[in-house]
């Protein structure tokens, strides 16, 4: 992270042998070979193409499916339902037809308060897209209803940059350089004032994973000195970047036509490189992509190296306690336990969860670097 020294990389995921020496991060000579593969046969970007399948509305999740297409139904009389793209407890998405258009329905089946905020955040989002059209290709809104939390997009072609939030494998680099373009792009759009909040309060962040044993004392001061300078250098809304707020790799669709960003129910300004810290976060196998992130966050200057340094912290400490959370619910239930993340295995959930505390100790040396420079 800084200009005399490496930028934060990571040994591949099946190689962990921890850095030696003094330096807080990892010399990138010890990364020789540790690049994505060779070259791949180019992919083809699917189209939606034709739909084919059968909802199965009997049972009781039968009859949640009911209630969902009647919700679509009241905002969009004419979506047609074909198939079930995804379910989880908390929502489920429906592929179908609006006219000649081909649709993605999402409906909210935990409407628990701080869900149900999230899904009107995102609708939000969608109705902001209309006039004010991000530096990105988005889904175009159809229709929603934030009351019952449901929301009609158009569906885009593409296939997701990955399948997984935490790829098995390192994606190719043109993949990466695909989405890291994106990302940027939509850190530098500053859309008209009021039409997006600050999600992260990160003071209450910190002091929440402090009370909850994830930050020592030591993580707590260090942390806190570097928001800190961050908001004396150029003042705390001078400083805000806008963020896709949840930018992984799952959500971002490849497409011949450029990258395609879709669930957006986080975004708004954070300190900035809270998007690159998130994708920094996923990229476990690819440390040479790493390493470009890293270089982008430092290349504003100290204040926006440690806001980058900030956020790093913050997602992997959330992913630690959503990954430690799963592995000790697998352990009593082998079913899926994380939405929206695919995990085949315990044993793979806690290879994940070691890497994460291997990625978090150098986040740790990397803060207390920084804060050593003050």
């Amino acid at each position: 992270m800084y200009a005399a020294s490496s930028s934060v990389s990571a040994q591949p995921r099946t190689h962990r042998p921890q850095p030696t020496g003094g330096g807080p991060y990892l010399d990138p000579s010890h990364a020789a070979g540790a690049a994505p593969g060779g070259p791949r046969a180019p992919r083809r970007t699917p189209g939606p193409g034709p739909l084919s399948g059968r909802i199965d509305l009997s049972g009781p999740q039968g009859a949640q499916l009911r209630t969902a297409i009647a919700s679509v139904h009241r905002v969009c009389p004419e979506f047609s339902p074909v198939q079930v793209l995804r379910r989880s407890g908390r929502a489920v998405l429906l592929i179908g037809t609006t006219g000649r258009t081909t649709a993605v329905a999402k409906c909210l089946l935990d409407h628990s308060p701080a869900w149900a905020e999230r899904f009107r955040q995102e609708i939000a989002a969608y109705r902001a897209f209309v006039r004010h059209r991000p530096p990105v290709r988005v889904p175009r809104l159809v229709a929603a209803d934030p009351d019952n939390c449901t929301l009609v997009i158009e569906r885009m072609a593409g296939r997701p940059a990955s399948l997984r939030r935490h790829p098995a494998e390192a994606p190719s680099r043109t993949d990466i350089r695909a989405a890291l373009g994106a990302i940027c792009r939509v850190n530098l759009w500053r859309p008209p004032a009021g039409l997006f909040d600050a999600p992260l309060d990160y003071a209450s962040r910190l002091a929440r994973y402090h009370e909850l044993g994830l930050l020592t004392d030591r993580d707590m001061g260090d942390l806190q000195k570097l928001l800190h300078g961050v908001a004396h250098a150029s003042g705390k809304h001078a400083q805000a970047q806008f963020c896709h707020g949840d930018a992984q790799l799952s959500n971002i669709l490849l497409a011949t036509s450029g990258p395609v960003l879709v669930d957006w129910e986080h975004a708004g300004w954070y300190l900035p490189g809270y998007d690159l810290a998130t994708l920094w976060s996923v990229l476990g196998d690819a440390p040479v992509a790493r390493r470009q992130i890293s270089q982008l966050a430092q290349s504003a200057g100290p204040a926006s190296r440690d806001a980058f340094l900030v956020n790093l912290m913050l997602v992997l400490t959330r992913e630690i306690r959503t990954y430690e959370t799963a592995v000790q619910r697998t352990m009593r239930d082998p079913a899926p336990v994380v939405p929206g993340v695919t995990m085949s295995t315990g044993e793979e959930q806690r290879l994940l969860l070691r890497r994460l505390y291997d990625d978090c100790a150098m986040a740790r040396r990397a803060v207390r670097a920084a804060v050593g420079t003050r």
